[in-house]
């Protein structure tokens, strides 16, 4: 994981997606999860890409199972972009990095 990639768990999700100035994608994964592992450097790629207008954040659905449920995250990956607190766009499963980006709409 990079230094663009933020970690959040129970503690500090809530505060991170209502208080960021910037979308923030975060993305429900866990370790055990081959298609998870597959996105991960896409994602690493598009914090790099863009460290200024973006946050790109990862939540393990295994150590933070109420986050998961309370936004009915069912399968993993699944990628949840959120402006202002409120989601805009949601994926689940591993695309290509041009249609992950069109469906989150980045």
């Amino acid at each position: 994981m990079t230094d663009n990639v933020v970690v959040v768990s129970q503690t500090n999700f809530q505060r991170l997606i209502e208080d960021s100035l910037n979308p923030v994608v975060v993305d429900f994964w866990a370790a055990w999860c081959v298609p998870c592992r597959m996105i991960s450097p896409i994602l690493e790629e598009v914090a790099r890409e863009r460290q200024e207008g973006i946050t790109i954040a990862k939540l393990n659905v295994d150590e933070n199972p109420t986050i998961a449920a309370e936004y009915g995250v069912m399968s993993i990956p699944t990628l949840i972009k959120f402006q202002n607190g409120q989601e805009t766009a949601r994926v689940v499963g591993a695309l290509p990095k041009a249609q992950l980006l069109k469906k989150l709409g980045l």
